[in-house]
């Protein structure tokens, strides 16, 4: 891994940086939840709604976080040459 997301403040600065990459996101779907509701249909539809809202939000956030939406374009380290 990579020696800046390996000691403690490394780690911490890939928590905040998913947390604001992902924070419009969170704001979208909360926005569009109260719009939803503000137009008369019934709050059941708030609790069927925010899951979904979260939990993609939650995966986006742990992938961000882990490393796993980096730039793969690189050189790969098996040496594919010829």
């Amino acid at each position: 891994m990579d020696d800046e997301r390996t000691d403690g403040k490394g780690f911490e600065k890939g928590r905040k940086a998913a947390a604001l990459i992902i924070l419009p996101f969170v704001v979208l779907g909360v926005g569009n939840l109260i719009l939803i509701l503000q137009w008369g249909l019934d709050p059941l539809w708030g609790f069927l709604l925010m899951p979904p809202i979260l939990f993609i939000c939650v995966i986006g956030w742990i992938a961000i976080r882990g490393g796993f939406a980096e730039d793969r374009t690189g050189e790969s380290d098996y040496g594919g040459g010829v």
